[in-house]
């Protein structure tokens, strides 16, 4: 839904119009819209990790094609992701959900360097964001010199 209506056409309602359940449940399994927002953060952010770890070991180009995918095909999730993580730099009830990705990237990798890490880290960051206000989708080729020099001391 968000991929489609953006975090604003969220309600309780139109979820339940989307899961064809009645309008009460989901006011049943999340209480607040915040609940649901952050239920939809912790999910996205675990799916998103183990997607991104299986790419810690990948080499340039399948990397680069990663996160080709992610401006292209997968344009409108990584779209809703980024929303939802600057939806809770205002709502600071979602910020620990949000940060929920970076803190099981650590946990999973346990880099012999953080701060290299947290660098590599925020570059995907920046890149998916500066690929998302492009007018065209960077390509893997385009991409593929970028994340060589990124990478180029993770062991």
């Amino acid at each position: 839904m968000i991929e489609r209506d953006g975090v604003g056409g969220v309600t309780h309602r139109s979820v339940a119009r989307e899961a064809d359940v009645p309008p009460t449940s989901p006011t049943y399994y999340y209480a607040t819209l915040d609940d649901l927002l952050i239920a939809t953060l912790v999910w996205s952010a675990e799916h998103l990790c183990g997607e991104m770890l299986r790419m810690i070991e990948s080499s340039p180009r399948e990397i680069a094609e990663f996160l080709a995918r992610a401006l292209d095909e997968d344009r409108g999730r990584t779209l809703a992701e980024y929303e939802l993580y600057l939806l809770a730099t205002r709502r600071p009830e979602l910020r620990p959900a949000a940060r929920r990705w970076i803190d099981l990237a650590f946990e999973t990798v346990r880099p012999a360097n953080p701060v290299w890490f947290k660098v590599v880290l925020a570059a995907v960051d920046g890149l998916l964001i500066q690929g998302l206000l492009a007018d065209a989708p960077p390509t893997a080729d385009e991409l593929e010199p970028i994340v060589s020099f990124l990478i180029r001391d993770r062991d």
